[in-house]
């Protein structure tokens, strides 16, 4: 069961945001991945809880930040409900997209797995809601995610493969890269892997 430290960062001014600590791990319907937030000054400020099943597709989502809540699934698309600091009043949302991205590396890794690219094969675009900070606003994305290359490196419990993906943001244009060895993102925009204290998982291809 990996775990262990992100720091979080602004992609385009490196402002620290704080660290991500987390674990994860396979199980026999998926991937489960759960984490905590802190500001900068130590303080909590949320938390991720995403499992997603064989094939990738989001059966759990919960997600706190600011005192905002969304929880959703894959149903019909993807479909949530976003709860107000207050637990007054909730909305519901529903959008023909197979997943859900943000800023936790755990979406990164969640999306690897839907798409299951092979090296070398054309650029696959996907549809994903995106959950922005501050308060989780719902925004519908669409991406661009290339396998640019795959290594095979040798570990004491078996080989671990290290993908390197080419992420385009196809209303932007903006390209980016991201490093993914087995379920832990080792670098990506806005990421960086701190700490880790038990190997990466490998997933069979």
């Amino acid at each position: 069961m990996p775990r262990g430290r992100y720091s979080l960062h602004d992609p385009h001014d490196h402002t620290p945001l704080g660290e991500e600590h987390f674990h994860c791990a396979p199980g026999p319907s998926g991937w489960r991945y759960v984490s905590q937030l802190t500001a900068p000054n130590g303080d909590h400020r949320g938390s991720v809880d995403l499992a997603v099943d064989e094939l990738g597709r989001p059966i759990r989502l919960e997600v706190n930040a600011s005192s905002w809540q969304v929880r959703g699934a894959a149903i019909d698309g993807v479909t949530w409900v976003r709860t107000d600091p207050t637990g007054a009043e909730a909305t519901e949302g529903n959008v023909h997209a197979p997943g859900f991205t943000g800023t936790s590396p755990a979406f990164l890794i969640a999306t690897a797995r839907l798409l299951r690219l092979t090296p070398g094969a054309p650029a696959t675009r996907v549809r994903l809601l995106a959950l922005t900070d501050p308060v989780l606003a719902p925004r519908t994305v669409d991406q661009a995610w290339a396998l640019l290359r795959r290594e095979e490196h040798p570990t004491d419990s078996g080989p671990l493969l290290l993908d390197e993906y080419q992420v385009s943001a196809l209303d932007t244009g903006e390209v980016h890269t991201v490093h993914i060895a087995g379920d832990v993102v080792l670098s990506a925009p806005g990421i960086e892997l701190e700490h880790l204290e038990t190997p990466p998982s490998t997933f069979d291809e």
